[in-house]
């Protein structure tokens, strides 16, 4: 895979060569990052343009469908990807208990930090008690505002509680495999089916099966083109997604939005604030103790990824261009097409995270106060819920309506932090998507690589 996409489309005429037969030089071009981040800053500032102009509308009808085609685009190549490259990376392993020891490690930190996650918010929220800040008549103000829209979480919550315990066991086993291909919210069962075919393919002689080998592997490297050919258009889908989404929240009447943000704002930065420290201090630690690698150009190479899950707040989305750079950071195919794909779906340590604030600050604005054995509660809870719900559509909702239930809280308090919910996704969502590469540098570095490539320290 090439380090920039954009560089694969040479401006001559064949194969990069000018009209008279000599070779061009290519010119140079921006970092797909530094692209990513033009597209952010100015989608924000035509996004606000566009609310104080009162032409929201215009934006909604003409400009936000680009961004979703941008999105539909890396959707839309994420399951084929997660199939064809897993297949390929499994049946690359010379010996079977390298997968199970693989999976097994990768598994544990999922939990380790998960765990983690939820804890760090813990500790903030009760240090900084953001639901102290909000006044009686601003919370029933809220209620009134947002509960249809959290109702939605409600009705999703209650019919995954009905499943039983063993409901995420039975999910990720599906029982039509083109069912599962034709939807996103099934990852986990895409990950189960190729892992099982990889298997199957190892187990037979390999005189066997030479030609689907190289099947799996061509079409790895076909799709791998078409991601590339996606992220040419990433700075305009970026700018389509960020403006839509300041003239959805902004509406006509940016200084509404200022008023809500105001009233919230210590409940934001709470959640920020925690995002932060797990990024800044859990994760470069465990990278720089475990991983053999330097933080800071670990997080510049997962920049493109990071900024793209900020814009579209899906880790699917998001997952092939994560893929692209955990191979720009070293970690081998075998290792990155099976860690990141199951992060996407059941590792959210940011989602945690902010489950453990909006509790406690849903707790403290009702007037409640959550003991150490609730708060234990939340720990557990949040994180079985970030793996059972992760195949559910909404699923940040869903586990925050089933850690409320856990320690008695009414799950109406959800209105409270339904209006900055969308922009606190964008940032968990980053965060979620750097746990899951983080990951996958331990487990390349614990499965017998002696040094992350570009990333190891001197």
């Amino acid at each position: 895979m090439t380090k920039d996409p954009v560089n694969q489309y040479p401006s001559q005429d064949g194969d990069g060569l000018s009209q008279s037969g000599q070779t061009q030089p290519k010119a140079k071009r921006w970092p797909m990052h530094l692209r990513i981040l033009i597209g952010i800053g100015l989608g924000l500032a035509f996004g606000l343009s566009s609310s104080a102009g009162g032409w929201s509308s215009w934006v909604l009808d003409w400009v936000k469908p680009v961004g979703t085609v941008f999105v539909n685009l890396l959707k839309l190549v994420a399951i084929p990807l997660v199939l064809v490259s897993l297949v390929d990376g499994v049946t690359g392993l010379k010996d079977l208990r390298k997968l199970s020891s693989m999976g097994g490690r990768t598994l544990l930190i999922f939990l380790m930090t998960t765990v983690c996650a939820v804890s760090i918010g813990l500790v903030i929220v009760n240090l900084l008690r953001p639901g102290d800040y909000l006044s009686e008549t601003k919370r029933d103000e809220l209620r009134a505002r947002f509960a249809s829209a959290s109702a939605g979480g409600l009705d999703k919550a209650e019919v995954f509680k009905e499943e039983g315990p063993l409901a995420a066991v039975i999910n990720m086993v599906p029982e039509n495999i083109f069912h599962a291909l034709s939807h996103n919210s099934s990852m986990l069962q895409v990950v189960f089916f190729a892992l099982f075919m990889g298997v199957a393919i190892m187990t037979l002689p390999a005189s066997q099966t030479n030609l689907v080998r190289d099947l799996f592997g061509q079409l790895n490297r076909v799709i791998l083109l078409m991601v590339d050919m996606i992220m040419v258009i990433a700075p305009a889908g970026v700018f389509a997604l960020i403006s839509s989404l300041i003239a959805d929240f902004a509406g006509d009447n940016p200084w509404e939005a200022v008023e809500l943000l105001g009233a919230l704002s210590v409940y934001a930065l709470t959640v920020v604030a925690g995002l932060i420290v797990m990024m800044l201090l859990v994760y470069a630690t465990l990278l720089r103790l475990f991983g053999n690698c330097n933080p800071l150009e670990f997080f510049g190479i997962m920049s493109p990824a990071q900024l793209l899950a900020f814009s579209t707040s899906s880790s699917n989305a998001t997952l092939p261009v994560n893929l692209e750079c955990a191979e720009k950071l070293g970690v081998r195919e075998e290792v990155r097409t099976f860690v990141l794909p199951l992060g996407a779906t059941v590792n959210m340590d940011g989602t945690s995270l902010y489950q453990a604030v909006a509790t406690v600050f849903i707790a403290q604005a009702f007037g409640h106060d959550l003991g150490w054995a609730d708060q234990l509660t939340i720990v557990l809870t949040a994180t079985l819920a970030s793996i059972g719900s992760a195949g559910v559509p909404g699923a940040g909702m869903v586990m925050l309506v089933i850690v409320l239930q856990s320690v008695g809280l009414e799950t109406a308090g959800i209105a409270l932090i339904v209006a900055v919910d969308r922009i606190l996704d964008m940032m968990r969502t980053v965060v979620n998507v750097t746990g899951d590469a983080m990951t996958a540098v331990l487990v390349n570095r614990w499965m017998g690589a002696k040094s992350t490539d570009k990333i190891s320290e001197a």
